[in-house]
């Protein structure tokens, strides 16, 4: 099939001459200049996550947390020679995570700061090695059929006998457990619970999100309904937080198990993007016979940006969930279609806080 060329502009502005006398001009050396480092930010953005991972891996972001340290005090504590450790310091530096002081020692700034005390953060940084594995050849992994690493991270996603070793289930707990606090907060300030009678999470896990959610329905029976290696570890993080009397852990696989009716509300927090269309149309359905009439459906998750791309969601998650080999990002509009699709109604998605946490979808079983 004949394909149109690129524009005139296009063109001209990849030829080799035109950028060689660009260089030359103040308004458009500025515009190649901008534009050369956006690239060269580009080309370099993997051995910028890599050195993000050596700072995390050596513990720098949790041990600065307890003040100014010299680059020779951190560099025998983590078993580095002083001119590695300053190497490493100075990486830290250019990614704005770390300052050092005209003394010499190292402090964290605001974002560094950030990074040792944003929930679960460190931990999902550390499971990147799978994950960056599996984009060591991102051609073969968009052709389809190579087995990849993160697909055995989260086995859970080929439904209940994935999730049969214990360890396995404790592992890829824990990470999503880390991190929900911070997606429970980005959800709730989107969604108001308040009032909720029967609140029921399918997928929660080790119920993170519950806990959370708790204190805005203060008023709400809790349901955590998941995998039962999963939700094997929910009864302690209940005791804990004195919610004991108000949840019932109901373990089962949406897959093979019909979920508990009775629901005024269900929660579907960072599952849809987990599965295939197939699955999640049959869970959708599956919701919408569970609750009330009049009852309610919420789906948090980071969503694509449709037909405006989005720089993190379209990128990270879109390629994370591919190397899944199972789900993929979906737009609101496209979560909202297979909801129309399911029978509800009322669909509504508001604006989210942070994209790249979360954005939610809100469905209306008709009364």
């Amino acid at each position: 099939m004949r394909r149109p060329g690129a524009g005139w502009l296009t063109r001209l502005i990849a030829d080799p001459g035109f950028q060689r006398r660009a260089a030359r001009w103040p308004l458009l050396r500025r515009l190649a200049r901008r534009d050369g480092a956006q690239l060269f930010d580009i080309v370099q953005g993997f051995v910028r996550s890599q050195a993000l991972l050596a700072l995390v891996e050596l513990d720098l972001p949790e041990r600065l947390l307890a003040g100014p340290a010299p680059v020779a005090q951190l560099a025998l504590e983590s078993g580095l020679s002083p001119e590695r450790m300053a190497l490493l310091i100075r990486a830290g530096v250019a990614l704005g995570l770390l300052r050092q002081r005209r003394d010499g020692c190292v402090t964290l700034t605001r974002q560094g700061a950030a990074l040792a005390g944003v929930p679960g953060l460190q931990a999902m940084i550390r499971h990147h090695g799978a994950f960056y594995r599996d984009m060591g050849d991102p051609v073969a992994l968009l052709r389809g059929g190579a087995e990849t690493e993160l697909a055995a991270f989260w086995p859970y996603v080929f439904g209940a006998e994935g999730a049969a070793d214990p360890e396995v289930a404790a592992t890829y707990s824990e990470v999503m457990a880390q991190s929900q606090r911070l997606v429970a907060g980005d959800t709730l300030a989107q969604v108001d619970l308040r009032g909720a009678r029967r609140l029921m999470d399918v997928g929660g896990g080790t119920g993170a999100f519950l806990e959370e959610a708790a204190a805005q329905a203060p008023g709400a029976q809790l349901v955590l309904f998941d995998l039962p290696a999963v939700v094997a570890g929910a009864r302690d993080r209940f005791d804990r937080a004195g919610l004991s009397d108000r949840v019932e852990i109901v373990p089962g696989s949406f897959r093979d198990d019909p979920l508990p009716r009775g629901a005024d509300v269900i929660t579907l927090v960072r599952v849809l993007y987990d599965h295939a269309d197939d699955t999640v149309a049959a869970l959708l359905r599956a919701a919408f016979d569970a609750l009330e009439p009049g009852g309610r459906l919420v789906i948090s998750e980071p969503m694509s940006g449709g037909t405006r791309p989005d720089p993190q969601t379209d990128l990270y998650f879109a390629f994370y969930t591919l190397a899944m080999r199972t789900g993929r990002t979906r737009s609101a509009e496209e979560i909202g279609a297979l909801c129309r699709a399911a029978g509800f109604d009322a669909i509504r998605a508001p604006r989210p806080r942070r994209a790249y946490v979360t954005a939610c979808v809100e469905a209306v079983k008709p009364a």
